[in-house]
């Protein structure tokens, strides 16, 4: 069966944003949402994308902030997070998952937040051969149910968002045909993105659910407006730390350290 699958990540407690990119892919009549972490901070409503994301998506997998804001704080932007979102969801955010596998057109997909190796480590857009080619290993951190490495591999963490096509070294090739490839994709931010576009950012999976056979498949890129201003207000209205931070971030679409 042909079949959309939504594919989000970093929505960092931007309400307006997620409200925005659901209402977009209930208008395209997607009905799977699989989301690649990183929740909460940055914003001001973690506690309510935590509600929303558990409602609307079918998985979840743990991002660096999610694990994060579940240790003990020290510093009062963490305390203040913790705060908002309670012993119960930080209960949900500690035990969600590391990845998650998908078979799609014949092709074994891949989701995590940021790397193989922990939801810690960045592989940025420029990384090298090496360090790509490192995301498609099954790592301690990865329990793969059939022992086989991904064909592609989605991830979020640094919010900007891309495609490539690599090479696959393990593919031997005997009778001069093309090697197959892996590819490797990087779904963007739905709250925060860091390209300089500041609309919300998220991918569709479209291809064949029930097929083992390879048939075609696509990875589409969608921006979508919401209201910034709106989202703006809440984090002052909430009077919560860094909003003025928070709001270069999602006004100017580039990360402010």
């Amino acid at each position: 069966m042909l079949e959309k699958i939504a594919i989000i990540s970093d929505i960092h407690g931007n309400l307006p944003a997620l409200e925005a990119v659901l209402t977009d892919i209930h208008r395209r009549k997607i009905e799977r949402i699989i989301c690649l972490g990183d929740l909460v901070g940055k914003g001001p409503d973690s506690a309510a994308v935590v509600d929303r994301i558990k409602e609307a998506c079918e998985a979840v997998v743990q991002g660096n902030w999610d694990l994060g804001i579940t240790l003990p704080q020290e510093l009062p932007t963490g305390l203040w997070h913790q705060q908002q979102l309670g012993p119960e969801r930080l209960a949900y955010l500690k035990q969600l998952p590391f990845s998650v596998d998908l078979h799609v057109s014949g092709k074994h997909f891949r989701f995590f937040h940021a790397s193989a190796q922990s939801v810690y480590h960045r592989v940025k857009r420029k990384a090298s051969k090496t360090e790509r080619l490192a995301m498609f290993i099954n790592t301690e951190m990865i329990a793969a149910t059939d022992g086989k490495q991904p064909d592609i591999v989605g991830y979020g963490d640094i919010h900007i968002p891309y495609l490539l096509t690599l090479k696959n070294p393990s593919e031997k090739r005997s009778d001069h045909r093309p090697n197959s490839g892996l590819m490797l994709f990087n779904v963007g931010s739905v709250g925060t993105p860091y390209d300089g576009i500041p609309q919300a950012g998220y991918c569709v999976l479209e291809g064949e659910t029930d097929s083992s056979e390879q048939v075609g498949f696509a990875i589409q890129f969608v921006r979508v407006p919401y209201d910034i201003n709106l989202a703006v207000q809440l984090a002052y209205k909430a009077q919560m730390p860094e909003s003025e931070r928070y709001e270069l971030e999602i006004t100017t679409g580039l990360v402010h350290k």
